[in-house]
């Protein structure tokens, strides 16, 4: 049961730890790996594979090239799963794959055995990207419909869709990777699928969070996949985002923060993170990367709909601070958004001056996607899970590429090996229609 606290805020019944963690990315495929490359200073930003040569800015990206879809990808797996999953590859789409991997090494992460399996009290949330299909898909259906130059919309429905696949669509439904993962491990609790692009990775933990909190779940599965390299996504970054260009060194092309920097690295990935109770995680002796002790979310807009990342990113981070019943002064770190884009590092270091005030300017800022870009949905719960690892060990990772500092961007920025987490952080996420969430988590009791 929650009570109010003195603040006003709902008081959560349960305190919520994270047992297990599961990603799939460019920078490894495990939380270990992961900080291995952070700690080493490795980007894993180079020459694009998964989209033409000649794509212009795309032609550099974050690729999770060790993810090949086999099932051998998937973690070491028993008899009748192993059987089920690589019978269901084909309904999946790559996001849907990568998800399903990821909280397949996040569950056997968290070390639950058989005997401690609770299916009714376990649950999922996945975030996605919007799930687009591929141009191969459908272009016999169009080519069908063809007549020289111009489409005969009156032939679609009798000959056009003839020719399309009949798993086509369970193929890229945004709610499959959830039920998936839920239908393969007998995941009978809470299930909810979030499409925020960006923000749905930090908003899919949050639920989580709150449902463990208040004793709705046992135990929840939660992260996010996205994309930003498929063949149709790649079209809408080219168009509608401020992409880093392609020359020169690939490595040095993510610049968050810095004066000089010139726009994003597109990228993939899914990271997943098991949530428990502190006293359930306790009882059965489980490995804690860290506690999640708040968690707040905005939408600000302008009338024509424009997204306000300052005033998103502020309120986000003022209101998980609170509901972590926390001082801007007790923060430990800044686990930034950090996109390397010109005017949204500036709003992000103007938010959380907005957030933390005078403390702002002292309080130390990572900006992982410095090492491997923009991931999407995913890229949120990477950077949380890079952060746990951070506080795990007692040093921050420096952001890479930052040389020259901004008077617009006004952040104390690691550029330096050795600088101290704290104990604990704020990370936050933010897309470009104004949708915010931050998650506060403190290191392992």
């Amino acid at each position: 049961m929650t009570t109010p606290s003195p603040s006003g805020r709902v008081a959560p019944s349960q305190r919520v730890v994270v047992t297990g963690v599961g990603l799939i990315s460019p920078s490894g495929s495990s939380a270990d790996e992961l900080w291995s490359n952070l700690s080493a200073g490795r980007s894993a930003v180079g020459p694009a594979t998964l989209v033409p040569a000649d794509a212009g800015p795309m032609a550099i990206a974050s690729e999770a090239k060790a993810f090949s879809g086999k099932i051998d990808d998937f973690g070491e797996l028993d008899g009748k799963l192993k059987k089920s999953i690589r019978k269901a590859l084909k309904m999946m789409c790559r996001e849907t794959q990568m998800a399903v991997a990821a909280a397949q090494l996040a569950f056997a992460d968290s070390g639950v055995s058989e005997a401690d399996h609770d299916p009714e009290g376990t649950g999922v949330v996945l975030g996605s990207d919007y799930m687009l299909t591929m141009p191969e898909d459908y272009i016999r259906a169009v080519a069908k419909c063809a007549e020289g130059d111009r489409f005969d919309y009156n032939r679609w429905g009798d000959e056009g869709l003839a020719e399309i696949e009949p798993l086509w669509m369970l193929r890229y439904l945004p709610n499959m990777p959830a039920s998936h993962i839920a239908i393969f491990n007998d995941f009978r609790g809470p299930n909810n699928s979030l499409t925020m692009r960006e923000a749905a990775g930090l908003m899919a933990i949050g639920e989580a969070y709150r449902i463990v909190s208040r004793g709705g779940a046992n135990r929840m599965i939660a992260g996010a996949t996205g994309t930003r390299l498929m063949p149709m996504q790649a079209i809408h970054s080219m168009q509608l985002e401020q992409l880093a260009p392609a020359d020169g060194d690939p490595t040095k092309a993510c610049r968050p923060f810095d004066k000089q920097r010139q726009g994003m690295v597109a990228g993939e990935g899914a990271a997943t993170i098991v949530l428990e109770s502190l006293e359930a995680a306790e009882a059965r002796g489980a490995t804690i990367y860290g506690e999640l002790a708040g968690f707040g979310s905005s939408l600000v807009t302008s009338a024509d709909l424009a997204g306000d990342t300052e005033a998103a990113l502020g309120n986000s981070m003022r209101a998980a601070l609170a509901d972590a019943g926390m001082a801007p002064a007790e923060l430990g770190h800044i686990s930034a958004f950090g996109l390397g884009a010109t005017e949204s590092d500036a709003a992000e270091s103007r938010a959380i001056g907005r957030a933390l005030g005078s403390e702002a300017a002292a309080k130390p800022v990572t900006a992982l996607k410095s090492y491997f870009g923009n991931l999407g949905a995913a890229g949120g719960v990477v950077e949380l899970i890079g952060g746990l690892m951070a506080l795990r060990a007692g040093v921050l990772p420096r952001v890479l590429n930052y040389q020259t500092p901004d008077p617009a961007c006004p952040v104390a920025v690691v550029r330096e090996e050795g600088v101290a987490a704290g104990g604990s952080l704020v990370a936050s996420s933010v897309t470009p229609q104004g949708q915010a969430a931050s998650i506060v988590a403190t290191a392992a009791v």
